[in-house]
């Protein structure tokens, strides 16, 4: 072989070569795709899924929309978000939650003993979650390195002075706050674990799908569906190089920057690896955060047995340890339908549970509040994001010993040639398909070393050339 034909082997083929390989089409892949794409720059984004989305995924089936993973734009206020699905065209209906408070919409409360409260008992539970929010402020401003959401919550209870019982009911919504906001036990999560929980504005969902989000940011891309990716080589100065496997067995991409938005199971498992290791800071960040276990339940029902004049059921007592919150879906899914959430311990207990046994559990206590009126539902789904092995769970969370600003560490760049983005990667607000957007904008950012209007996502799209139909 001559000198030219051997350097000639050596390189990469041109279908390989890019200016940025993107590791992933969830929101954030496809973002910072999107944008360096529309800046004149190469890109390939490769992804293990035979769809882009990531967790955002939309099941259709008998004529109904299910957003199994992501499912609430959380406050419209200045979200880029919902500017992208407004210039978008995808329909929203309002939903407000208002994350798991105790009186942000009509709520059923159910007491320990099955007997539905008052108005004036409801509000008087209410008033105490708030009593002690406005404690808890204080309390985890001062609180130690290593404290967890545990330690935080009982020293602010224990300011109270209020009677066991009371107590008990306060302590109990803020373990249940902790697994549907988190999907960890209140003793698992950080202190600050919760710091980002407000809600600016409405909130909404999408009757179409959430998944129309990102099947737009993908348009006029160049992804490649199912590409398994085992390795990323990178080298300052040096590029990298991303191992796949795939329909055409293994390939490797070359580029000068690549940007990883895989979720953290998948950037903590064996199968992914990162040569070099990942440096400081970003390693101890990594290190200090997990995938959470939360599922969603969804029931649809023949007729409605709840009120009408509720968007949120909820029991109170040992018997909500498993399931205490059940949500009215049915304007959003035009059938009597409530879904409830698998979150934290619940969620690794029912793990190898058939959906059979799921329903019975969760039908025995709606039968203790609201008797023979419950009817076996008419459909059916249990989320597995668990068993997932493109995310293994369903988002980030803080152990003890996080600190919010980890969320930023984990995507301090790496050498100028390794962007990390994702949901956990933006302190702001965290474990949202929010963050995953701005994690994309500011990777895209970082690579190009100037600033990009993220208005360009949705308002600039004739800037983004036709490479290659998704496939």
């Amino acid at each position: 072989m001559s000198a030219s034909d051997e350097a000639s082997a050596q390189r990469p083929a041109a279908d390989t070569r890019f200016d940025t390989v993107v590791v992933g089409a969830g929101v954030a892949g496809l973002v910072a795709a999107r944008l360096l794409a529309a800046a004149g720059r190469a890109v390939v984004v490769v992804e293990a899924r035979d769809r882009v989305g990531g967790r955002v995924s939309t099941e259709r089936r008998d004529g109904r929309v299910t957003d199994l993973g992501a499912s609430w734009v959380h406050g419209v206020d200045d979200s880029a978000v919902a500017a992208a699905a407004e210039a978008f065209g995808m329909r929203t209906v309002e939903f407000t939650v208002g994350g798991y408070q105790p009186d942000s919409r009509p709520i059923a409360y159910y007491g320990p003993d099955g007997r539905r409260l008052s108005d004036a008992e409801a509000r008087g539970f209410a008033e105490d979650v708030h009593a002690l929010d406005a404690t808890l402020l204080g309390v985890v401003a001062e609180s130690a390195p290593d404290a967890s959401y545990r330690d935080v919550t009982e020293a602010a209870l224990a300011l109270q002075a209020w009677e066991t019982e009371r107590a008990q009911r306060v302590r109990e919504y803020l373990e249940h706050r902790s697994e549907e906001q988190y999907g960890a036990w209140i003793e698992d999560l950080a202190a600050h674990g919760l710091d980002d929980d407000a809600i600016d504005g409405d909130e909404v969902v999408f009757p179409d799908g959430y998944d129309v989000l990102p099947r737009r940011l993908a348009e006029g891309l160049d992804v490649r569906l199912g590409r398994l990716v085992s390795h990323v080589r990178w080298s300052e100065g040096g590029g990298a190089a991303v191992t796949t496997r795939g329909p055409a067995g293994e390939e490797s991409y070359h580029a000068d920057s690549v940007v990883v938005t895989v979720p953290v199971g998948v950037l903590q498992s064996e199968g992914f690896v990162i040569e070099p290791p990942l440096p400081e800071p970003v390693a101890g960040a990594l290190s200090r955060l997990r995938m959470n276990a939360f599922e969603k339940v969804f029931l649809r029902f023949e007729r409605r047995f709840w009120d009408d004049d509720v968007y949120a059921i909820r029991q109170q007592g040992p018997e909500g340890r498993r399931w205490h919150s059940w949500y009215d879906l049915t304007t959003a899914h035009g059938a009597p339908t409530l879904l409830t959430f698998a979150a934290g311990p619940t969620a690794r207990e029912i793990r190898d549970w058939d959906e059979s046994r799921v329903v019975d559990s969760i039908l025995d206590q709606l039968r203790r509040l609201y008797g023979d009126r419950v009817e076996a539902p008419t459909d059916v789904h249990v989320t597995r994001w668990q068993d997932d092995p493109f995310s293994h769970g369903s988002y980030a969370y803080m152990t003890v010993g996080s600190t919010t600003a980890d969320h930023d560490a984990l995507a301090t760049p790496v050498g100028d040639v390794l962007h990390l983005a994702g949901e956990a990667t933006w302190t702001d607000d965290p474990a949202t398909v929010t963050a995953a957007l701005h994690s994309g904008h500011r990777a895209a950012e970082r690579v190009l070393g100037r600033s990009i209007p993220i208005e360009t996502l949705w308002r600039d799209e004739s800037a983004v050339p036709v490479v290659d139909p998704v496939r």
